[in-house]
């Protein structure tokens, strides 16, 4: 049996009939940049979010970038956790902020609020928390220190479409949040595309203003901004799949389910926890092994797709050597790091696929 890691291809078939209408009919009315179909889609996405505003964007970085910018100067320092993808960080950068970053909780493996608490600083302005795998960091902690502090929030939910945190859906507790809605996430796009949600009229303004060259009319700029535009193609796939998230979801907590329940038995595995203020959407599956490469090569010879996310902690990449971080300086993050594997995830994924790969997983924890 081969297993693959997602299969975008079998979601694509279930909805075929509804997603080849709608590109045509966007080349019919060639919307191919921002237009009606990007508008339907942020106006749908904003709801199902429960926030004023979404405004949809070239890319899941852009996102980041744009929902930073817009509350930060140059020179604040914005802190995350070094257990994210790159652009995280990226991000920061570009909009002009200083990256701090700060551990991990052991469960959750997002950021520990107690080491937000304790990385704070004059200088910082916002905190970046990370809704990592498809978990809504603990956010109320998060959100009484940024209170506390007078400081800004923004939620990197990229992984998080649909995700829970006390009944408060991810991307609606910050000033603002980015998603990503890159091929491969809950909700994926036919291509890179991203939002920014938030209630805030100041966020909005400066969002929509910059993804466009710095103008609402056109030839005519109000800002120096930059091309950071949706594609009419990517507001129309969005639309169509955006009403079907709540049902894929369903489809991935039911595989993490079986999942865990296999897991149960098999020594040397933690699986992932659910924290008890969160609905999980299970972006990705990912289990904690003792010796993961090892796991890796074993799954591809058995034809079982898995991946690392992520094989590097940030403070430790090459990228960040002129920060001055040292191995240890971050010791959860670093343990988890070199113990994380994720396994096939997706909503078609069946019960003999999962049964699959938790044999082939025991098999090889078991030598």
């Amino acid at each position: 049996m081969k297993v693959p890691f997602v299969d975008l291809k079998a979601q694509y078939q279930s909805i075929r009939n509804e997603i080849l209408p709608q590109l045509e009919a966007v080349c019919e009315n060639t919307s191919f940049v921002l237009g009606p179909f990007v508008k339907k889609f942020e106006e749908d996405f904003a709801r199902f979010v429960g926030v004023k505003h979404a405004l949809g964007v070239s890319n899941g970085t852009a996102a980041d970038q744009l929902a930073i910018q817009s509350l930060i100067r140059p020179g604040d320092e914005v802190i995350t956790t070094p257990n994210t993808f790159f652009a995280t960080t990226e991000a920061i950068t570009a909009a002009g902020g200083k990256i701090v970053f700060a551990d991990i909780e052991a469960d959750s493996y997002n950021i520990d609020p107690e080491k937000v608490a304790a990385a704070i600083t004059p200088r910082t302005k916002m905190i970046v928390p990370i809704h990592l795998y498809g978990q809504p960091a603990d956010m109320d902690p998060i959100l009484e220190i940024a209170r506390k502090h007078r400081l800004y929030v923004v939620e990197d939910s990229a992984q998080a479409h649909g995700a829970q945190y006390k009944g408060r859906t991810a991307g609606s507790m910050g000033d603002a949040a980015a998603f990503s809605f890159y091929p491969g996430k809950n909700l994926g796009a036919y291509g890179e595309a991203g939002a920014v949600t938030t209630n805030s009229e100041a966020v909005a303004e400066f969002v929509g203003l910059y993804r466009d060259h710095g103008s609402r009319i056109k030839y005519e700029h109000e800002i120096e901004g930059h091309n950071m535009r949706m594609e009419g193609f990517q507001g129309a796939v969005l639309a169509v799949k955006l009403k079907h998230l709540p049902a894929w979801t369903d489809g991935r907590r039911r595989a993490a389910a079986v999942y865990n329940e296999l897991f149960r038995d098999v020594p040397g595995v933690i699986t992932p926890k659910e924290m008890p203020y969160s609905r999980h959407v299970y972006h990705l599956y990912v289990i904690r092994v003792k010796d993961r490469e090892g796991l890796s090569a074993y799954l591809n010879e058995m034809g079982i797709g898995n991946g690392y996310h992520y094989k590097y902690p940030l403070h430790l990449q090459k990228a960040y050597a002129h920060m001055g971080f040292r191995e240890g300086d971050f010791p959860v993050t670093e343990k988890v790091m070199k113990e994380i594997i994720s396994l096939p995830m997706f909503p078609e994924l069946q019960d003999e696929q999962i049964e699959y790969v938790v044999n082939a997983v025991n098999k090889f924890v078991s030598k």
